[in-house]
């Protein structure tokens, strides 16, 4: 009888602790981030003083607009990768940003397009560099990336290779935007002569990395470059492990902001070196590589990072930057200067 006693008790607490362990489970499960997406729209002297409370609001809408698209995606089981391909394409379509319809003339009064894109879980990438009538050159990255050998392509090829996949092809006059080509004058006339002044002049990009629900990540970033480059200049936005990175082991990373000192620090590259191999979390290493390595260099930007639990950070070392996030969790944030 006692026997018999013992193993009622025994199937019973058994039974208890597996469904406090079940409950434990889903409990966790519940709180695991499932998706998110972060952005940003360029970083540089972005000051509230000289800015309008209606362009400052149009700045927030589109960057509303551009998480509320990749949300959309990713809420109903879409990939990282159409994520950020079509949330780029909301800013690219923007004349606010410096990107696509937004982007900014080189000295010659032109504009020459630069993006780059990469998944973390095979480390795939695909950029494009050098283009004028792509209208969505973040478009033109991932065609590269999933549809040739290379990693690369720049110039005329890239447009050749753009329009033999189908890809939208416009006029280079679709890229004119009056503000824009006051800016170029402005630099001009200025006849600016040292780095120093030259580089508070209008750069920025725009960027996204998306976490999906399969648990992959994925960077892309886009810009029109530098204001007044000459000679075919090429920033660090289309250089995999400059302006723009991904790994499943680590994070995603989208970078904006002076992209020789991006280049030469390879800053996406080493935000995903400093978790794998100091074991930093995503603000640790944000802060490590945006405030301390590269401010120490007076190299002036920021980067979006996220992580493969959702956990994000938006470091940069300039006046602002147009930034947000948004979650599987219901939390979001929108924000363009400092705290």
């Amino acid at each position: 009888m006692n026997k018999l006693l013992t193993l009622i008790f025994l199937v019973t607490f058994y039974s208890c602790q597996q469904n406090s362990n079940s409950k434990n489970v889903e409990n966790k499960n519940s709180d695991q981030i499932e998706y998110a997406l972060v952005i940003h729209g360029g970083a540089g002297t972005i000051l509230k003083e000289n800015m309008t409370e209606d362009t400052e609001m149009k700045y927030i809408l589109a960057l509303e607009f551009a998480l509320k698209t990749g949300e959309e995606i990713l809420k109903n089981g879409g990939t990282s990768l159409e994520a950020v391909i079509q949330t780029i394409n909301t800013m690219e379509d923007s004349p606010l940003f410096n990107a696509g319809k937004g982007a900014v003339f080189t000295n010659a009064g032109e504009n020459e397009l630069d993006a780059s894109i990469m998944e973390g879980k095979f480390l795939n990438a695909g950029a494009v560099a050098g283009v004028e009538t792509v209208r969505n050159p973040i478009n033109a990255a991932a065609a590269v990336m999933s549809n040739s050998e290379h990693v690369m392509l720049a110039g005329k090829g890239a447009e050749s290779f753009a329009k033999e996949h189908g890809l939208e092809i416009v006029d280079p006059s679709y890229f004119y935007t009056e503000r824009r080509w006051q800016s170029l004058q402005n630099v001009k006339n200025k006849d600016l002569g040292s780095v120093e002044e030259f580089k508070e002049y209008k750069y920025g990009t725009v960027g996204a990395v998306a976490l999906d629900k399969e648990g992959n990540i994925v960077a892309g970033t886009s810009t029109g470059g530098m204001t007044n480059k000459k000679w075919n200049r090429i920033g660090d936005s289309p250089v995999i492990g400059a302006g723009t990175y991904a790994n499943n082991k680590t994070c995603g990373v989208s970078c904006t902001g002076h992209g020789e000192f991006f280049m030469r620090y390879a800053v996406a590259h080493d935000i995903s070196a400093a978790m794998e191999y100091k074991d930093l979390s995503v603000e640790e290493a944000g802060n490590l590589v945006i405030n301390q390595k590269l401010k120490k260099i007076k190299g002036s930007g920021g980067a979006i990072i996220l992580d493969q639990d959702g956990n994000v950070a938006m470091p940069f070392n300039s006046a602002g930057m147009y930034r947000g996030y948004i979650k599987s969790d219901g939390s979001k944030e929108v924000k363009i200067y400092k705290d």
